[in-house]
């Protein structure tokens, strides 16, 4: 059972600072009604991708930039961000970000469309990092496709994986909990992955493929 008390919680939770650019980006994408990542899970974002010199990353939701600022601000000088939505508006907002934030624009490609139609068509092996923080329903579809797209070595992260507390209540069982919550424990058990839970904002997993 965990000791971790509920002051500790926000304290971690808060421990993360955002500059004035992820500010704006987070009011943005406020308005837009896609929920940001939190600052918590931003930073532990960006630490990943400074940990494994991610160089090529993929992002399944893009937002308004939030998340993609916090993968770009711990990848190399030459590392490209892969962001794929469907929303139009949310990827002009993106891109006013990573501007704003001094990326240059060949930092980032990002493609508007269906996630699972675009993932299809690139290439096998060829990501350090794939973020999924799409349309809940399709996350199973989103991870086999990630697990394609990672190298020996690179790393799935999950969003939303405690989804409002749900998955730990067993007896939630709307169609999205049980999704998130199978998903979690396929995840667990594929030898095929090194994989932990983390409580930080609405629970991030984190998985590294064998080789």
């Amino acid at each position: 059972m965990s000791s971790q008390k509920p002051a500790s919680r926000a304290y971690a939770e808060d421990f993360a600072v955002e500059d004035e650019v992820l500010a704006s980006a987070r009011r943005r994408g406020e308005e837009l009604g896609c929920t940001p990542v939190s600052a918590a899970v931003g930073a532990t974002l960006r630490a990943l991708t400074a940990a494994t010199a991610a160089r090529a990353v993929v992002e399944i939701g893009t937002g308004a930039g939030v998340s993609g600022l916090w993968l770009l601000g711990g990848m190399p000088s030459d590392g490209v961000l892969t962001t794929i939505d469907v929303d139009a508006e949310h990827q002009r907002a993106a891109r006013e970000a990573y501007g704003a934030a001094g990326f240059p624009h060949q930092r980032t490609r990002v493609i508007q469309g269906r996630a699972l139609d675009v993932l299809d068509r690139m290439t096998d092996g060829a990501y350090d990092l794939a973020l999924v923080d799409g349309e809940k329903s399709e996350y199973p579809e989103y991870v086999t496709q990630a697990t394609r797209l990672l190298r020996a070595g690179g790393v799935l992260v999950v969003d939303n994986m405690l989804w409002h507390d749900k998955v730990a209540d067993p007896a939630a069982r709307d169609d999205v909990t049980r999704t998130l919550r199978d998903l979690g424990k396929q995840l667990r058990d594929d030898a095929a992955f090194t994989t932990t839970l983390l409580p930080v904002g609405d629970g991030l997993l984190v998985a590294v493929k064998r080789g």
